[in-house]
């Protein structure tokens, strides 16, 4: 296990460097961070389920798409605070989740992975065939955003991610997390300890959908806009559990760093267009391959 008090210095130290960055560097490098604070979450949600309980999580897009195409829908067709709206697109990813996927939570093998990944694109078929409210794959804009201030964006965006840190590193180390470890090291000596797997396992996927469903509904919010290409393709999955692989998963904090390093490094390969996601997976092995703990254990050392 890693060392607690490391991982709270790596914690201390990068939200402290990141925090200085509107005052250092450039409008457009600040605006790439802010994405990657709201990324982070993405990251750090599914490293709460996959990488405490096991169980591999191939939709978490679904969770985040509901989350921010609720929120939208809601802020374009209502006259609801942008308050509300979020909270709506949150619950509503919660619930949508829950319906959905949860039940696959009793079942062993890969079939929870299965239904995850069908989860993503049965969301998008259903983008595409309510296109007249949905805007199909070109996505809609909404009417409002938080502010239009960068530095206010920012620090929300700066803000939340790290109370979202805190939040699921508390969350990990607790009777929880160490149930969740527990069952997925071995299911049957945890269900012979009188745990019922499954309702912690629906609790902490609940948990996972509820940051998810967050962060894409603020993500909508400081856009503006939301497309599936943004917040549900496969492609953006793909990220997701690369970026918490490199990390470091099973560290909350890893993912972190591994969320700023894709978001980072798929926009300095950005010329290489869609070539940039095949060349961001090669290095991403690369990394893996010298660093099989991911980028966390630079700063913490081997697990």
């Amino acid at each position: 296990m890693l060392g607690k008090s490391k991982l709270i210095i790596v914690f201390i130290a990068i939200f402290l460097i990141t925090g200085v960055a509107p005052w250092v560097v450039s409008p457009y490098i600040v605006g790439v961070i802010t994405m990657a604070f709201y990324f982070s979450v993405f990251v750090m949600s599914w490293d709460l389920l996959f990488g405490y309980s096991g169980e591999v999580n191939f939709g978490p897009t679904f969770q985040i798409g509901t989350g921010a195409y609720v929120t939208a829908l809601l802020n374009l067709n209502t006259s609801l605070p942008i308050g509300i709206c979020i909270i709506g697109g949150t619950v509503a990813s919660i619930i949508a989740g829950l319906v959905l996927v949860a039940p696959a939570l009793r079942l062993r093998g890969p079939y929870f992975g299965l239904i995850t990944l069908v989860s993503v694109f049965l969301l998008g078929e259903m983008i595409t065939i309510f296109a007249q409210y949905t805007g199909g794959e070109i996505g809609i804009s909404i009417p409002a955003i938080i502010t239009t201030n960068q530095i206010t964006n920012f620090y929300l965006a700066w803000g939340f991610s790290a109370i979202s840190a805190i939040a699921m590193t508390i969350i990990a180390n607790s009777p929880l997390g160490l149930i969740l470890q527990a069952s997925a090291q071995d299911p049957q000596e945890a269900e012979s300890l009188k745990f019922n797997i499954t309702k912690y396992k629906i609790l902490a996927f609940s948990v996972s959908a509820l940051f998810s469903g967050l962060s894409g509904a603020l993500l909508v919010i400081y856009l503006g806009t939301v497309s599936v290409s943004l917040v549900v393709s496969i492609a953006v999955v793909l990220q997701i559990i690369i970026s918490a692989i490199i990390g470091g998963r099973r560290t909350i904090i890893g993912p972190v760093l591994g969320a700023f390093f894709i978001i980072l490094l798929r926009q300095w390969l950005q010329p290489l267009e869609q070539l940039s996601y095949a060349v961001v997976s090669i290095l991403g092995l690369i990394v893996l391959m010298l660093l099989p703990d991911g980028l966390i254990s630079i700063f913490v050392g081997k697990r």
